[in-house]
């Protein structure tokens, strides 16, 4: 059986952590997709354009992986790649809620799409891109937490946002 992952986030940025997951589904699945999410609503940092960029730069050692952008229905841009599941992490029991109701809405939208949860590795649980944006813009130092090409973006993307 030939089962493809879908993995949907903004990634605004990708972090190790995700990475973890993305590196731990290649194993378990035949294909998986890295969807990023447009996500207008969050006013990302990066565009979705720079955020494919990002992930597929840091993935490609990964055969098995594809990263795409979409602004539709997550369970739409599923069945347009025929994902059969639906992969997301948890870092902790606060993700918990949110994750359960992404879940219940979208089998309600789409029963055929299973959601499988992953949680990352102890040393990433506690990694968020939000976090990271703020540690980097205040000039911190996120070279544990996002592979060299992130950082060497969100410098350039917070120098350049400094000039303006």
């Amino acid at each position: 059986m030939n089962l493809t992952a879908i993995y949907p986030g903004t990634f605004d940025p990708i972090t190790n952590g995700h990475l973890d997951l993305v590196a731990r589904a290649s194993k378990l699945y035949d294909t998986v997709i890295v969807a990023v999410a447009e996500s207008r609503g969050k006013a990302p940092l990066f565009t979705v354009t720079e955020r494919v960029e990002l992930v597929r730069h840091v993935t490609v050692e990964f055969p098995n992986v594809d990263v795409i952008g979409f602004n539709n229905l997550l369970v739409d841009c599923a069945k347009a790649h025929n994902a059969d599941v639906i992969l997301r992490g948890l870092r902790a029991v606060s993700d918990f809620e949110y994750e359960f109701q992404l879940a219940s809405m979208n089998r309600r939208l789409s029963p055929e799409l299973e959601t499988v949860f992953l949680t990352p590795a102890e040393q990433y649980e506690f990694i968020s891109s939000s976090m990271i944006r703020e540690i980097a813009k205040l000039n911190g130092d996120v070279s544990d937490f996002v592979p060299e090409r992130v950082k060497q973006r969100l410098h350039e993307k917070f120098t350049q946002l400094k000039e303006d």
